[in-house]
């Protein structure tokens, strides 16, 4: 059985064997939504569709995020007890998580079904999006169990070492939807609820590709639901280490809403759809990054259960010098050639022409994004989840939305006050999550082996 010891051989290439696939993964796993938006964007030549869908993403960010607060809460937990040698503990862990995203799962689909009409309208909706987006929300919560098993039991796959498995699981669920969006969406003439419909039957092959590997003697930890036991204090921690992560993904949530709130109120559904091509833009260029540090975790939290310090400094310093070199670079790609990002969306002249400006904005200083990644993924995989989930909140709750809600009343700033808001929390809160880490945790490690 292979065994994945990561305290062994070169840091750099352990976090490498992980990212690499994981990166892959994570750009895959965003094309679930993003390959929707590009096709629903070419609806008829009309931005409605488009903004109809970018209306449900703060609801789809929300259920990523429970998805996140079991799966990135308990891989790393089953990293560290992998690396004292208990498996025992890592089995019941990853069982635990299980029941949790399940149950979870069930009460959001029906929380999500009874308040979707008000949520969106909440959000932002029109009378003209409101139909639009209804459409495609109704669907895609019907699938939300299988979206949360897909989602948070990969990182199970991952945090083992099998990467390649966990990249397969979202390949195989990618492929599907990018076959099945435009049959259903234009030969069945489904619109945005062939878009949903294509999404959740991609993420159902995903879900049921995750059991398989889990359930089946390649798993290092093999999944046993019959053999959960709840346990208060294993909970405990689960939910403590994944809240940074629960918070970040779901204040984003709470930005986009305030974000399309706002600009509704200044700019109209136009904007509106500016923000949804954006976000889209923003959310597949963050995913190497984010498979980078994620990449990071399993190897950072085997290295200190089993007490090499020092190789824990070398994979914080090669995660925090690889996402700054990554994160500068897309962001001078994103200021030279926007107008392929946008196009890919959207061909419409005028939403071309308020997007421009805005993705300068919105993307202004872009590495210092790297900084917060590099922090919070260095807190969580060390199971410090107060300093993490703090940073989380500091960024998002403290920061963006404040400044979302009052720069576009500041010398007349309007919709471009929204899109400052992004960059200027990025300098303040990446620069204050990463030299706390710094401070607090990386200057210390060295100390421990005393």
């Amino acid at each position: 059985m292979a065994q994945n010891d990561f305290s062994r051989g070169s840091v750099s290439g352990n976090i490498l064997k992980l990212a690499v696939p994981l990166m892959l993964a994570q750009l895959v796993n965003v094309l679930y939504n993003v390959v929707d938006r590009v096709f629903i964007g070419h609806i008829g030549g009309s931005t409605l569709p488009l903004t109809g869908v970018g209306l449900c993403m703060p609801v789809i960010t929300v259920i990523s995020a429970f998805a996140g607060l079991f799966g990135m809460g308990g891989a790393p937990i089953c990293s560290i007890a992998r690396g004292q040698g208990d498996l025992n503990e890592a089995r019941q862990i990853q069982n635990t998580a299980f029941v949790l995203l399940v149950s979870t799962g069930l009460l959001l689909t029906l929380l999500g079904e009874l308040f979707c009409r008000p949520l969106l309208l909440l959000f932002g909706a029109s009378a003209d999006t409101l139909p639009y987006a209804a459409g495609y929300l109704r669907i895609y919560l019907a699938g939300t169990v299988c979206v949360m098993i897909a989602l948070g039991m990969n990182f199970f796959i991952n945090s083992q070492g099998f990467a390649r498995t966990g990249m397969l699981t979202v390949s195989l669920g990618a492929a599907l939807n990018l076959i099945l969006d435009p049959i259903f969406i234009f030969k069945l003439r489904l619109g945005v609820s062939g878009a949903a419909l294509a999404t959740i039957l991609s993420q159902t092959a995903s879900a049921l590709w995750v059991l398989r590997f889990l359930r089946s003697d390649r798993a290092i930890l093999r999944l046993t639901p019959r053999e959960f036991r709840w346990s208060t204090d294993r909970v405990r921690r689960i939910v403590g280490l994944g809240l940074s992560n629960f918070i970040a993904q779901g204040t984003n949530g709470l930005v986009q809403i305030a974000c399309n709130a706002t600009l509704q109120t200044f700019g109209g559904d136009l904007y509106v759809g500016v923000m949804t091509v954006l976000t889209s833009i923003r959310e597949v260029v963050q995913m190497p990054v984010s498979g980078l540090t994620n990449g990071s975790q399993p190897v950072i939290g085997y290295n200190y259960g089993a007490r090499a310090y020092d190789r824990v400094k070398q994979a914080i310093r090669f995660m925090a010098v690889s996402g700054i070199a990554y994160t500068t670079a897309i962001w001078a790609v994103l200021f030279f050639f926007p107008r392929g990002f946008i196009l890919l969306f959207n061909n419409d002249p005028v939403l071309l022409s308020a997007a421009l400006p805005a993705l300068h904005l919105y993307f202004f200083g872009y590495f210092m994004m790297s900084l917060q990644f590099a922090g919070q993924a260095t807190f969580v995989a060390l199971g410090k989840s107060r300093q993490a989930v703090f940073f989380s909140l500091f960024r998002k709750v403290i920061i963006v939305v404040p400044l979302t809600l009052l720069l576009p009343h500041v010398a007349g700033l309007g919709v471009s006050g929204v899109f400052l808001a992004e960059p200027v929390s990025n300098f303040i809160g990446g620069a204050a999550c990463f030299l706390t880490m710094h401070c607090t945790v990386y200057r210390k490690l060295g100390k421990e082996t005393d």
